[in-house]
């Protein structure tokens, strides 16, 4: 489903409800990826890369109000519409109401993520044909041009083709930037094909306890990870996750549940990357922060 937003990249909803993401978890929600320094990105992404995140909450006003104390976002108006998220001065993203006239009945709250293409048309056409559905492509205003897809498993992940708006250029080390973005799927040799073939991502799997771990590779630089839905994540359907980048780990947990928000997944390890842990706003947005060892190394 669709949220369209015209003069910025669209949100994009799931009929299924994000809150069943939020299970206790368990070891199986430790992410083993794996962010080397010359990872993180600012600037325009590259084709291929994730570009744009999208917010579709209740509440927006306590909700900006929310991410702005605890993530540092600003926010510029999109008049009628909704508001562009911006870190340090940088697009990120967009914040809609989910309660607005465009957004489908029954859309729970969530974050949506879109990958920079240079041929939204085509892309269309290669998701359909590798097992996925897409919607056909259309113009968001001068500003790019979009579709909505799902891969074979029914993770919804979007298309943005740009023109007058490459999408997200804040800087990735920064407190409050998207950073990684993680597939929970249910068919992982599915969704590797799909994205590879999709996109010209490689895979590098890592042997784990309980479940390998895929990353995603764009050229030589790793773009996002993949993990198995285990029996102990409950009830979780196929999705995307993102992480933000963080200063401090243990006072990002903490400011959350001050203002409101809950701990899903608490503040946890991921040996040679850092410490991250998995937040729900009291709007109910799922999220997750990450503090990174080598970004607070280099600080």
């Amino acid at each position: 489903m669709r949220h369209r937003v015209p003069d910025t990249p669209s949100t994009s909803g799931s009929s299924r409800d994000w809150r069943a993401l939020t299970p206790s978890l368990g070891k199986a929600t430790i992410s083993p990826f794996h962010m080397e320094e010359d990872d993180m990105t600012t600037g325009a992404r590259k084709t291929g890369d994730f570009c744009w995140i999208n917010i579709l909450t209740p509440h927006p006003g306590a909700a900006r109000e929310f991410f702005g104390a605890l993530l540092g976002w600003t926010y510029l108006e999109i008049p009628g519409m909704g508001h562009r998220v911006q870190v340090s001065g940088r697009d990120i993203g967009g914040m809609f109401d989910l309660d607005g006239p465009n957004t489908p009945p029954g859309t729970p709250p969530g974050i949506g993520v879109m990958v920079r293409v240079d041929n939204a048309d085509a892309m269309v056409a290669s998701v359909n044909a590798l097992g996925g559905t897409a919607q056909p492509a259309f113009d968001i205003g001068p500003q790019g041009r979009m579709a909505d897809c799902r891969d074979p498993n029914g993770a919804n992940i979007d298309l943005w083709q740009p023109s007058q708006s490459p999408g997200m250029e804040a800087d990735s080390t920064l407190h409050g930037a998207p950073s990684w973005f993680e597939a929970r799927t249910t068919n992982v040799d599915g969704a590797a094909a799909f994205y590879t073939q999709l996109f010209g991502w490689t895979t590098e799997v890592m042997s784990m306890p309980g479940a390998p771990y895929t990353s995603f590779k764009l050229g030589n630089e790793a773009v996002a990870g993949m993990m198995q839905i285990t029996p102990e994540m409950g009830s979780m359907p196929p999705h995307w996750a993102v992480y933000f980048t963080v200063n401090d780990i243990d006072a990002t947990a903490g400011d959350a549940v001050a203002r409101g928000g809950s701990i899903c997944v608490p503040v946890r390890d991921i040996p040679g990357v850092g410490r991250f842990c998995g937040i729900i706003s009291p709007q109910g947005v799922m999220f997750y922060t990450i503090q990174y060892t080598a970004v607070t190394s280099a600080a």
